[in-house]
């Protein structure tokens, strides 16, 4: 009979871990969009080469890839089970919609209560 353990430990299921090399790694990665948004901030949109219109969209996306690299790591969802991300995930995407559209039906409702502004 053998007295080797047959079952695997939570922590090592995943089989990817969080080393110094990832961390260091991540961090330049969001210090390097950081820097991205400061340049747009800073330079570009009160320079002129860059409007506001268009800056706005810029920050969003890299505001959202800086949210993904510390959920994604520092909060350990990328080496979790794929139903957990979709179970944090899915709900998440449905509550920005709902926020999106509540936005767009409040720019309706105030020119319905403001019709002269």
């Amino acid at each position: 009979m053998s007295t080797e353990p047959t079952h695997i430990h939570a922590g090592e299921e995943h089989g990817d871990t969080m080393t110094k090399g990832r961390i260091v790694k991540v961090a330049l990665i969001l210090s390097a969009i950081t820097c991205i948004e400061f340049f747009i901030a800073l330079y570009l949109v009160p320079h002129g080469k860059m409007t506001y219109h268009s800056a706005n969209p810029v920050y969003i996306v890299l505001t959202l890839a800086k949210a993904f690299y510390i959920v994604a790591f520092f909060m350990h969802l990328k080496f979790e089970k794929i139903t957990l991300i979709y179970a944090i995930v899915v709900p998440t995407l449905f509550i920005i919609g709902l926020i999106l559209v509540l936005t767009n039906e409040s720019h309706h409702w105030f020119d319905v209560w403001h019709p002269l502004s």
